[in-house]
Parts: structure tokens; C-alpha cells; sequence
């Protein structure tokens, strides 16, 4: 966000008044609103100040500007979560402050942490609780991979609830939170940046293409045709 000053025309006989002058403006809203303008200045007027859309991306605008988290946390990340309604981040510039202490007045759940196999139910009992429509944010490597914690105990997010975006780090800090709930609002206004494929134009470089299969783990002593072990 960039602050623009500029000095304002200061009005005298010989200094010619810009038509962005504030007080100029100003004077043309008052004679908007009397009823005083032309009909050429009234048309000019509204051309400047009226703008169409659909209703759709008019809901949408207003559905990405006015998000409200719940209020949840699971581990270390939620610290970093909740440093990003503090001045430093102020994610009420957004319209996203509103941290909600009920999932039925929240549409926006970030797992801030890791999520374990006997919390997951809880989890998605809260997303499915949640006003429609809703989303998520993974946020951290525990609830995206499981991160440090990969072993038996610790499930990723998206395996039992549907996830929008994933914030990588352990932990994030508060401005990579930022960055994913900024994308996350270019995703509700339907207007999503392109992967790396697309604006590159890379498709085709891809080591394993759509619909063959791949093994998840590599097993030295598979079994070979004839019944007997083989590496």
C-alpha cells in the first residue's frame, strides 16, 4: 500500500485550478446534491463516480473484504496467528479483525499447528459447524505435512476437511499468514494467481504425468514373480 501526499491548489487570481482539486470537488458534490448542475456536468459527474458490475463479483468483494476467523488454535502457530491483529501486521486493513469465538459465526478456520489422529474429529466438527460459505488455511508444516512431527500420531488437514491454502513454515511468521489469507481473498474474488506452469507455459515438464500410477515407498526386498524374495 503506497501513501501519496500531494499539495493541494491554493486558489488566486492568477493560479488556474486543477479539475482534481480537492476543494473543487468539493464544491461540485454540494452542487450535485442541490440539484444545481447541468445536465452535461451531472452526466460527467456520475460517469466519473458510478461503477457497474455483476452481482456476483459485488458479493464476492464483499465476502473476501470481510472474512472472520475463528477463534482456535493447536499449537505454536496459533502464537504467530495471533500477532497478526497487533499493529505490526494489522490484518484489520483487510477487514479480517473480527475474530470469532463461535464456528457458526466464523467462515474461516486456520489451523494454526499441528493436528493429531484423535483431534481431527474435533477439527472437522468445527468446519462443519462453520457458516457456508467457508474456508480454510493451513497454516504451518504440522497441519500441511505433518511437519517435525511425522510419525503415527500426526495427520495433515487435508486428508479429512478441505483445505484452500496451505502457509508453509514452522512456524510461519505473522506476515507469511498475511500473504495466504491475501490469496485467499484473490481466490473468493475468483481471481487466483497463476501457478508457476501456467505463467511460465511449463506444462509438459512435469516428471510424473496425470494418471500413472506412483509408489509411495520403495521396498528393497519386493517379492519377485517367481514367489521368492529379490532385490
Amino acid at each position: 500500500m503506497e501513501v501519496k501526499r500531494e499539495k493541494l491548489a491554493i486558489a488566486s487570481a492568477s493560479t488556474d485550478l486543477s479539475k482534481e482539486d480537492f476543494r473543487i470537488r468539493q464544491l461540485r458534490a454540494r452542487d450535485m446534491l442541490r440539484g444545481d448542475l447541468g445536465d452535461e456536468d451531472l452526466e460527467k459527474y456520475v460517469e466519473e463516480r458510478v461503477l457497474t458490475t455483476t452481482l456476483d463479483k459485488a458479493v464476492a468483494w464483499a465476502r473476501s473484504n470481510a472474512l472472520f476467523p475463528a477463534t482456535f488454535g493447536l499449537a505454536c502457530c496459533a502464537i504467530e496467528m495471533m500477532s497478526i491483529v497487533a499493529a505490526r501486521v494489522d490484518v484489520a486493513r483487510f477487514g479480517f479483525e473480527a475474530f470469532r469465538a463461535s464456528p457458526r459465526q466464523a467462515d474461516l478456520l486456520i489451523l494454526s499447528g499441528r493436528v493429531s489422529i484423535k483431534m481431527a474429529p474435533v477439527v472437522r466438527r468445527i468446519y462443519d459447524q462453520m457458516l457456508e460459505p467457508k474456508w480454510a488455511i493451513a497454516m504451518g508444516a504440522c497441519s500441511s505435512s505433518m511437519g517435525v512431527f511425522n510419525n503415527y500420531a500426526i495427520v495433515p488437514a487435508d486428508k479429512f476437511m478441505p483445505v484452500d491454502v496451505h502457509v508453509p513454515g514452522c512456524p510461519p511468521r505473522p506476515e507469511a499468514l498475511m500473504h495466504g489469507i491475501l490469496k485467499l481473498r484473490k481466490m473468493i474474488q475468483e481471481d487466483p494467481d497463476l501457478g508457476w506452469r501456467a505463467g511460465h507455459q511449463a506444462y509438459g515438464t512435469e516428471e510424473i504425468l496425470p494418471g500413472e500410477g506412483q509408489e509411495t515407498a520403495v521396498n528393497v526386498f519386493r517379492q519377485s514373480p517367481g514367489g521368492g524374495a529379490g532385490a
